[in-house]
């Protein structure tokens, strides 16, 4: 057994998680000003602009890998401009897997950031804009530090979620071996050329990485919440 999963390729679960990561921090660096501006707005726009957001949550993966594909693709604006111009085509690469993760796991994201924003004792925030600090202060410096649960939750399930996508990566990047290639498209292939060993094998991994991940996420906020009660 130890001898068959130290001969397992392992190359489509780097890939995976290298996708996650990076989808995880662009998310995150986009995600915290939008998240903010949805938890403070007042706005007849907001119930759209949530709308959009969570938009992906709804759509088969499918229709959301179409439509980038559409987008991105050589004969489209977007894609014409960045191969003519930069000499970068923007499908069937990780460059393009990025892309459409971003889309994809956008709402799990901003969603569990959204929450925690809105959940702030609005007393702290007013006696930060009391006190002289701009929004931008108020935000880094006064509701980030307390969201922290908020934060490591989005961050985490995005990662998660990110590595378990199948439909859109597939569409816009194909199966490329060390490309593109990463675990649940591995998996998918084996299943059918009738792998089912390695196919356990993969998903058990996956399993198994996902659960834990998600425990300690669970355990984490458990932990913050009795410290919370604590203390008041």
């Amino acid at each position: 057994m130890f001898d068959t999963l130290l001969s397992m390729n392992y190359e489509p679960f780097f890939l995976s998680f290298k996708l996650a990561s990076i989808t995880t921090f662009i998310l995150f660096v986009l995600s915290i000003p939008l998240a903010w501006f949805l938890s403070q707005t007042s706005s007849k726009s907001k119930p759209m602009l949530e709308a959009l957001t969570a938009l992906p949550i709804v759509l088969p993966p499918s229709v959301i890998g179409f439509y980038i594909l559409i987008a991105l693709s050589q004969n489209s604006p977007i894609g014409s401009f960045f191969e003519n111009t930069f000499g970068i085509k923007l499908v069937f690469n990780f460059t393009s897997l990025v892309i459409a993760s971003c889309f994809y796991s956008l709402p799990f994201m901003v969603q569990p950031l959204q929450a925690g924003f809105e959940n702030i004792n609005k007393n702290i925030l007013e006696a930060s804009y009391i006190g002289g600090k701009s929004r931008f202060e108020t935000l880094f410096k006064v509701a980030l530090p307390n969201i922290k649960p908020a934060i490591l939750t989005a961050i985490v399930v995005t990662f998660a979620h990110t590595v378990g996508e199948f439909g859109v990566v597939l569409m816009v990047g194909g199966s490329i071996p060390g490309e593109t290639k990463v675990a649940s498209v591995a998996i998918y292939e084996m299943v059918e050329i009738m792998d089912y060993s390695l196919a356990h094998r993969y998903s058990a991994i996956m399993l198994t990485m996902s659960f834990l991940v998600l425990l300690s996420v669970y355990i984490f906020n458990a932990k913050h919440k009795n410290k919370f009660a604590g203390i008041h």
